[in-house]
């Protein structure tokens, strides 16, 4: 590997642990790889191991096009940026598109969802779909992971419910393919380093789709706490939220995604973790029994 990668995002969860898997069992120098945050001091950590940390504001594109400058196969990660009043992260993905265009990036890697197309319940959807749009018409060669839930994402949910023993839902009988967010971190640090030339779309999830019910009887069978499944309208549900002081604009989210569940758009389970990184995906029981002490509180 003698291409030059270049990861945003870096000091997150899912950055830092791409970076990890580069310089693992990807075997990529240090030097080869760019690492790009807001606040470089985070990232001292990686500065002193030889990889070069550069600063990048996702809302300063000549940041964005200094970061970017020299950077071969450039992977965007998805910002964190969920106003629901603004496009605000649509543009911050635009800009990006549009630095890595300005420094003629050879490869343009991003991290998505699954189905965002017009349609989609989840309400920030079209953030990811109107940056899928910008990536394929900026003419760079792509990759596109649609990353399916974390297996981590139950941390919002289940300590709560173990604790009062009910679980509030409105996804009905649909399926979630939770995935382990160190295994897609794997599969895309896998994509970033190869030498693939050509477009591609991977979605990736764990290994079985389960409905909330399953997830609640596999909980019990580690925990040994009943987990009563209640199911709410989606109004219902948002109102519940609410008054646990969620604010409304992040309830009607978290609600949209028991929609998305409920819709059939979130249970597809693919295997692209395991062709990508070469390594089989944590299951969700496997999750369960490594977590146990934190799901309990």
């Amino acid at each position: 590997m003698t291409e030059t990668l270049l990861v945003t995002g870096a000091s997150g969860h899912l950055g830092r642990a791409v970076i990890n898997h580069l310089l693992g069992e990807r075997e990529v120098a240090p030097a080869n790889i760019i690492a790009t945050t807001r606040n470089p001091e985070n990232l001292a950590d990686l500065a002193a191991r030889g990889v070069a940390v550069r600063a990048a504001d996702f809302d300063d594109k000549a940041s964005l096009e200094a970061a970017f400058t020299g950077a071969d196969r450039v992977l965007v990660i998805s910002t964190g940026e969920l106003d629901l009043k603004s496009d605000r992260r649509l543009k911050q993905h635009q800009a990006a598109v549009a630095a890595a265009k300005a420094a003629k990036v050879s490869h343009l890697l991003y991290t998505s969802m699954p189905n965002p197309e017009p349609g989609s319940p989840v309400l920030f959807a079209g953030d990811h779909y109107g940056t899928e749009e910008a990536i394929k018409a900026s003419g760079i060669p792509y990759t596109i992971f649609r990353n399916g839930w974390y297996q981590e994402n139950l941390f919002m949910s289940l300590p709560h419910a173990i604790s009062s023993g009910k679980w509030y839902s409105s996804a009905a009988d649909g399926r979630i393919a939770h995935g382990a967010r160190d295994d897609m971190a794997a599969a895309i640090a896998a994509g970033l380093a190869s030498d693939s030339k050509e477009s591609h779309i991977y979605t990736l999830t764990g290994p079985q789709a389960y409905t909330t019910n399953e997830i609640a009887a596999l909980v019990s069978e580690v925990t040994g706490k009943p987990l009563e499944v209640i199911q709410l309208p989606d109004e219902a549900l948002t109102e519940g939220v609410k008054a646990a002081g969620v604010p409304e604009d992040f309830a009607r989210i978290i609600v949209s995604f028991d929609a998305n569940t409920r819709a059939g758009r979130i249970g597809e389970v693919t295997d692209a973790v395991e062709k990508l990184s070469g390594r089989k995906p944590r299951t969700l029981k496997q999750f369960l029994e490594a977590n146990k002490a934190a799901l309990l509180g």
